[in-house]
Parts: structure tokens; sequence; C-alpha cells
């Protein structure tokens, strides 16, 4: 399955007032693993930001003057998102915005519904965490991925962190990972129980598999304080 992990910047919170988006940034994900594929381009937006919206951004209108307008990139945009399923923070936030900058080039540009599926992942933090903050700041923070360097908000840099942590948010290895050492012990105890009941059949890895294995590994020892796998092997 391919994935695009996405997020904007824009000059206000509100596209109905005429805000518009000053920087597109895109991480491509393909079974799940990011591909070192990204789009992310910054945007002459036509207008002046609203209050308070240029210092969350740092960008200035003296930087963007030059830059080209989302007609311009909006051709190569929709190449790179096209049959992808969207990843993002408050979709309707971002989807509302580049909707609206489609519809100003024309009505057979569609809208990105009808070229991609779209999932929210502030509604899945939600489900998942009822009652607590969800921001992608917290999300980051809760699931241990460092956004320590991230000082001012910006597309690609807010992509490449939505991509890790909805990475983690989905892949229940939160649970395992930064399971109690009691736990682990059970865990272990259980499968040794389960091993003595008698032998199994013998299946071959092949080499991708064992990489991949490896690599997913590696991960949960970055992520976590424990990982149930080396238990078992020591």
């Amino acid at each position: 399955m391919r994935q695009i992990v996405l997020d904007t910047e824009t000059t206000g919170l509100s596209w109905e007032r005429g805000n518009r988006v000053v920087e597109i940034g895109c991480v491509e994900l393909v079974e799940r693993r990011p591909t070192g594929r990204t789009f992310q381009r910054y945007l002459n937006p036509e207008r002046d930001f609203e209050p308070g919206a240029q210092e969350v951004t740092g960008l200035t209108w003296d930087f963007l003057a030059d830059k080209p307008k989302f007609a311009e990139v909006a051709d190569e945009f929709l190449a790179f998102i096209d049959g992808a399923e969207l990843v993002i923070h408050n979709a309707a936030f971002d989807v509302g915005f580049l909707d609206s900058e489609l519809s100003r080039l024309g009505e057979h540009y569609g809208r990105l519904h009808a070229r991609c599926r779209v999932e929210d992942s502030l509604a899945l933090a939600r489900q998942r965490y009822p009652g607590q903050r969800n921001s992608l700041d917290a999300l980051c923070r809760r699931l241990g991925v460092d956004c320590s360097h991230r000082q001012l908000h910006g597309a690609l840099l807010d992509a490449q962190l939505l991509a890790e942590a909805y990475l983690a948010l989905t892949s229940g290895q939160s649970e395992i990972g930064f399971a109690t050492e009691q736990v682990v012990q059970v865990t272990v105890a259980m499968i040794g129980d389960s091993a003595a009941a008698g032998p199994r059949p013998r299946v071959l890895v092949q080499a991708d598999e064992v990489q991949a294995h490896e690599t997913r590994l590696a991960a949960l020892r970055k992520k976590a304080a424990v990982c149930v796998w080396d238990l078992i092997d020591a």
C-alpha cells in the first residue's frame, strides 16, 4: 500500500476567509516503510499573512515573493499523491485548504477525496487516547518520537514527524516496547511453555524476510527499553 503523509502551512486558519497555502510537505510510505521520496514546495500565497500566522512558521512575505504560485506546482503535486492514501493530522484543515486551492484552478481539477483516500491521524489518536491532548507535539512525546529540533512549524518537517508518530500509533508496538519487566517475563514463560508442547513445522525464511525482521527489531530497540525477542534469544 502506498501512503503519503502530508502537511501544509497557511497564511491563516480559515480558507473560507481567503487564506492560502504557503508550503506543502509530503513523505511517501510504501508498505509502511519510508521510501525516501518527498515532495516539498514553498508557495507565493498572493496575499498577506493574518496576524499571528507568520510567527508560527517563521516564513515572511519577502521570502515567499519569488516562490511559485500553487497553479505552477499543482500538476506535479497531484502526480505525487494520486492514488495514494493520504495521512494527515486534522485532515479537515489541510484538505479544506488544498481543495480551495484546486477550486481556483477550475472544476476539472476536482477534489482530493476523488483522488485519494484520507486517513485522519488526529481522529485515530483521539480514539486511542480519549480525553488527552493529541496535537502532533503531544503525540510525538507520548510515542517516543524526537521533536526537540522542531522550533517552528514547517510542512516537510511536520510530515516527517507525523510519519514516525503514525507508524508508532498504528503498529501496536508501543504496548510491546514499553511493557514492564514483569509482563516481559510472563510473555517469555508462555512462549517457553508453548515450545515444550512439541515440535512445530519447519518454515524456511527468505533473506528479505530476515532483513525486514532485523529492521523491525532495530526500530523496537530504538524506541523501547525492553525488546521481548532479545530476551527470548538470550
